[in-house]
């Protein structure tokens, strides 16, 4: 009987599949390469932020230009000092970023950055903005030196930094250096209506006020268009005396950018420089309205655009204080205060005003601050109390300089006009003394009286105290120092 061996009828006997083998194999080197390209980054994992796209150079310079036309130069901030909106510096910055290359680029941000100095107070902080602006035309120069644009907008910012100069011979150094730069400029485009008026410029500062006026002609035939032409022809108008015509020139400025504040300061101090030279009190009177009209119309730009600016309000004491008017003057100046309560230049302005005044308590208060410097709780005293508005602030003195020196000659004089055997003042009168006669501002005549002055009544007050007969004595003669006006 054959017995055959049963078939496995519900179960298979195991087999090893070469197919299955090779199936295992390609999946696990299919998951090697994809561990590997995500850590290299050549395959980006799931559910990732869909890419922002990259502006290009243009679109940022383009947001810039729009933001200078609106007048907003600068970043607007919150009182933490953080950006809220950036304005047209800062969009020409990241446009150098994308395309550092692009000539253009740069040479418009150094236009801009020399421009928005006239928003700025301090020296220093205008010093500083006009190294930035140069360190830009530097640039652009480099990036393309045959960019007739960039040589002459170099040529503008450097001249922008010889104004600032007190030494003459880096002064004339620097304007030399302009020159070159707007003859460049020139020699590779001479039909720029642009290179024509910053050459202008130029020569405005270097008094050769007939050739000006030959390139600005020129510059005016070529392109009526630019708002800088009409800015440099009021400033050529000026250098001729002829301020009822420049006020016309910046006018058509304004209508071509029309939210820049500058130009309406510009005409403004023209008004009031027309003012100052009436013999007539009607005409006076109404020309020193316009001139407030023109500054105000400047604050109420500011504060649209949401611009922290405190040079309208300055421009509107130092009419006010021509006016007589002097109140109103300090109350504006106190008005600066609150926008920059450090900012020593104000209390230089704020104790002139107070000396105008007769007030010369506080003026003290307020010069010491500019001079010397002061605590939080002087800077209060020095601008006659800190309402709701007002933050204390340590103030820095200001160097002597000849935008400074009579805020330092009136200091001295009320110093020692205030002091008695008692209330002795004079020692720090006397010091105050010295510094300006060991410098060239001495050589004033006006000044030179001041401290021939100061120190008569210090030695007679010395006297007093010792027991000496005095042939001086304090009294009011020190309190006529008349401080330079500002047209």
């Amino acid at each position: 009987m054959n017995i055959y061996q049963k078939r496995p009828l519900f179960r298979r006997r195991d087999e090893s599949s070469v197919y299955r083998m090779f199936l295992w194999v390609v999946l696990i080197l299919a998951g090697i390469w994809l561990i590997r390209s995500v850590q290299v980054g050549d395959v980006k994992p799931l559910f990732l932020p869909t890419a922002t796209p990259t502006r290009f150079a243009q679109s940022y310079a383009n947001e810039g230009d729009a933001l200078f036309t609106a007048g907003k130069l600068e970043d607007s901030k919150d009182e933490n000092g953080n950006v809220i909106s950036p304005g047209a510096i800062t969009a020409f910055r990241e446009a150098a970023e994308v395309d550092p290359n692009n000539a253009k680029v740069w040479a418009d941000l150094a236009r801009i950055q020399t421009y928005s100095t006239q928003l700025l107070v301090r020296q220093a902080d205008i010093l500083a903005r006009l190294d930035e602006a140069i360190v830009s035309a530097e640039k652009a120069v480099a990036v393309n030196p045959d960019d007739s644009y960039a040589h002459a907008v170099y040529s503008f910012t450097v001249n922008w930094k010889a104004s600032y100069l007190t030494d003459n011979r880096e002064r004339q150094a620097l304007l030399t250096k302009s020159e070159q730069e707007a003859v460049r400029a020139l020699q590779l485009d001479n039909t720029s209506a642009l290179a024509l008026a910053f050459y202008a410029e130029v020569l405005v500062d270097q008094q050769k006020w007939t050739q000006a006026q030959q390139y600005i002609d020129q510059a005016l035939q070529l392109d009526s268009t630019l708002m800088d032409v009409h800015r440099v022809h009021a400033y050529v108008l000026e250098s001729l005396g002829e301020y009822a015509l420049a006020i016309e020139a910046y006018d058509r400025a304004i209508e071509i950018t029309p939210n820049l504040t500058f130009l309406y300061l510009r005409a403004g101090a023209g008004y009031r420089r027309l003012a100052f030279e009436s013999p007539n009190e009607d005409i006076q009177r109404q020309l020193y309205e316009t001139s407030l009209e023109y500054f105000a119309q400047t604050a109420r730009i500011n504060e649209q655009l949401g611009v922290d600016d405190p040079v309208p309000y300055l421009s509107i004491a130092r009419t006010y204080s021509q006016m007589g008017e002097f109140f109103i003057a300090i109350r504006n100046v106190q008005k600066t205060l609150e926008f920059q309560p450090d900012n020593a230049v104000f209390y230089g302005e704020l104790g002139v005003l107070y000396h105008k005044n007769r007030n010369y308590e506080t003026g003290i208060l307020a010069l010491k601050c500019a001079v010397r410097g002061c605590t939080e709780e002087e800077s209060c005293d020095g601008r006659g109390g800190c309402g709701a508005n007002d933050t204390p602030a340590v103030v820095e003195g200001l160097p002597l300089s000849g935008s400074t020196v009579y805020y330092y000659d009136i200091y001295a004089s009320e110093l020692a006009a205030l002091s008695t055997p008692k209330n002795n003042k004079c020692p720090e009168a006397l010091d105050i003394a010295q510094i300006i006669e060991s410098s060239d501002y001495d050589e004033d005549p006006n000044i030179a009286a001041d401290i021939v002055v100061v120190r008569n009544i210090c030695a007679g007050v010395n006297a007093a105290g010792s027991g000496v007969n005095a042939t001086a004595t304090p009294g009011t003669d020190a309190m006529n120092v008349t401080p330079t006006v500002v047209p």
